[in-house]
């Protein structure tokens, strides 16, 4: 059967978004920084473009059921390769967080590799038996501890952006799995109480929820970015200033290219361009929830609903928290923001959500 046309055209449509968003929002960095005018564009193109087509492609003509037999194998290495960002050798440190490795001229981010990895498994595990995934003892305890492996890891490194994403999607998806209501309600409060235990560990996660509280806390210290974020939003009133005229980007709003790119084409776009590209999103989820219940098995259904769990819940976090209605995390926006590793492992994972529709 042929892919679902709507949702193809839906992933069409984010890529050439995401592409003319990104030499709009790197005008002023590139300038900055002395590079060509072309340089965050062509390296998208070429880590995360031809890496991520390939990848699609493989997910796209390879029977969605086949990942289930790999499941083991690609979430161990995804937490092998998580690990290994402890490595001094082969990793480096940018932000004050250890996150990529780096062999050769290859740089990847492997908690990209491990959300995908802890997507199969759980699905591949859930899937095994509806009736084990509501009992304490093969159910709730089994998926605390392979979410505590994962979110230990991602916790040191430290990426709590990510760890959210992946705590969030793996709690969702045991909820469709056929979790108990109670055991989703224990976890929630086991997390909200985890939470609040790392951000009083660190104190500048302290300083993101004063800014999340409190707006107007530290404009020029802590609370600069989602200040100017909302500021770049706020600037593009109804329709926006216009493509390629934001003023954040030249040197007033911290990652233009990365994490706030949302706020820079909300600037461009105004209010309407804003609520078009959520409403994009939407779209996306409606169509992929669908087409995953319609799937002939359950780890069809599991696995396509976990892969857009992980897109959506990212990308909703990162558009809360630079128009503030959520604590900033840190984490990109799909398809849009930079990251090679990021827009290879979005593109398998759409890859493998058209082939699931293949089947529908």
């Amino acid at each position: 059967m042929r892919a679902d046309p709507i949702l193809k055209g839906i992933i069409i449509i984010f890529l050439l978004l995401g592409f003319f968003i990104l030499a709009s929002a790197s005008i002023g960095i590139t300038a900055q920084m002395k590079l060509p005018p072309y340089f965050f564009i062509f390296r998208q193109a070429v880590t995360g473009g031809l890496m991520g087509l390939a990848l699609f492609l493989f997910a796209y003509k390879t029977p969605y059921k086949r990942w289930k037999n790999w499941s083991v194998i690609i979430f161990v290495l995804s937490l092998l390769l998580t690990a290994a960002v402890f490595i001094p050798q082969i990793s480096f440190i940018t932000g004050g967080a250890r996150r990529w490795i780096s062999i050769g001229p290859l740089n990847f981010q492997p908690a990209e590799l491990l959300k995908f990895g802890f997507i199969l498994y759980l699905a591949a595990w859930f899937s095994s038996g509806r009736r084990k995934v509501s009992s304490l003892k093969e159910g709730l305890i089994p998926f605390l501890v392979i979410t505590a492996v994962a979110s230990i890891l991602l916790f040191l490194q430290p990426d709590i952006g990510t760890l959210g994403v992946v705590a969030f999607s793996g709690l969702f998806l045991f909820l469709i799995a056929g979790a108990k209501y109670y055991h989703i309600l224990a976890l929630i409060v086991l997390g909200l109480v985890l939470l609040g235990v790392i951000i009083y560990l660190a104190p500048y996660r302290v300083e993101r929820l004063q800014v999340f509280l409190h707006p107007e806390y530290d404009p020029q210290g802590s609370g600069y970015q989602v200040r100017q974020a909302v500021i770049a939003i706020g600037s593009g009133g109804i329709f926006g200033r216009g493509f390629g005229m934001s003023r954040q980007k030249f040197q007033y709003l911290p990652e233009p290219v990365g994490d706030s790119i949302f706020a820079v084409a909300a600037e461009e776009f105004g209010f309407i361009g804003s609520a078009l590209m959520v409403l994009l999103f939407m779209i996306f989820a409606w169509r992929g929830f669908y087409l995953s219940r319609l799937a002939p098995d359950n780890f069809g259904k599991l696995f396509g609903s976990g892969i857009v769990l992980l897109i959506i819940i990212q990308s909703l976090i990162n558009m809360s928290a630079l128009s503030g209605i959520a604590p900033l995390t840190g984490i990109p926006l799909a398809f849009i923001s930079q990251g090679g590793s990021a827009l290879a492992m979005t593109l398998l994972e759409v890859g493998i959500l058209l082939n699931i529709s293949r089947s529908s």
